[in-house]
């Protein structure tokens, strides 16, 4: 095969499967795996291909695997402290819902190593890896079609898997909670869909968002913020800001008052 037809084909594979392996193309092509590596340089430098550590990505899915790494190393010690005052929340006899949110990830991490029978549903990857770990937890997983960027599920599929379950208690996160426009809002409009719908289902829901995140707004409004039951965020809030959370109906709930 010429050296031009196996970069075809390497690109051929990529675009199915997302990513490609050293060693599995180098099976395939029956070439050295440093044949291989020296076509994925060479693909890499034309740009059709992010080389990554054992193989290569397609340069999209690199773009969303920084994307949700970048989210993941952000305001750690702000989403430790939601973590912990969530946890906190939390009853064995419980049905728990886990959104796509870094916070639920901080949750997760700290569920990982709980002795309590936790019922949890998730619909969030990292989640779903570290809980499994913890034979405690009575864990639920609603997948469908994966958004990488996302590290999670949030289409159609999920919706519908989603909706015959009625959660007691769920943590919902958001790009942005104006208190004063009385607004939730995302960055995704499916992921927006998904989180509506789950307070809907739930018997009690929290927003999970950072201090720095009151105020802002995303691109699409998923629903009105006295649709939830409180916010929990690392640090108390503004007076003018807790007042009008509460008149509509809405808890403030900071980690600094629950230590």
């Amino acid at each position: 095969m010429f050296l031009e037809e196996r970069h075809a084909k390497i690109l051929e594979m990529l675009a199915r499967d997302g990513k490609v392996l050293v060693k599995e193309l180098a099976e395939i092509f029956s070439v050295t795996e440093d044949s291989i590596r020296k076509d994925l340089s060479s693909l890499e430098l034309d740009g059709k291909l992010k080389r990554t550590y054992g193989g290569a990505v397609t340069v999209e899915e690199k773009l969303q695997m920084t994307e949700a790494n970048r989210r993941r190393i952000s305001d750690v010690e702000a989403k430790r402290k939601i973590a912990v005052a969530a946890v906190k929340l939390m009853t064995p006899q419980d049905l728990i819902f886990l959104d796509i949110s870094t916070i639920s990830i901080a949750v997760a991490q700290i569920l990982e190593k709980t002795d309590n029978n936790y019922k949890i549903l998730t619909n969030m990857v990292d989640v779903l890896v570290m809980l499994a770990r913890n034979p405690k937890i009575q864990l639920y997983f609603a997948g469908g079609q994966i958004n990488r960027s996302r590290d999670g599920f949030s289409d159609v599929l999920n919706l519908e898997f989603m909706s015959g379950f009625r959660p007691d208690i769920s943590f919902i996160g958001a790009f942005g909670v104006d208190i004063k426009k009385n607004s939730l809002t995302s960055r995704d409009p499916a992921g927006g869909v998904q989180k509506a719908r789950i307070i809907e289902l739930s018997k009690t829901s929290y927003i999970i968002a950072e201090s720095r995140k009151i105020g802002v707004e995303g691109t699409y409004s998923f629903a009105t913020l006295d649709k939830a039951d409180g916010i929990i965020t690392e640090t108390k809030l503004p007076d003018n800001l807790t007042s009008a959370a509460e008149k509509l109906g809405v808890k403030i709930i900071s980690a600094e008052q629950l230590n």
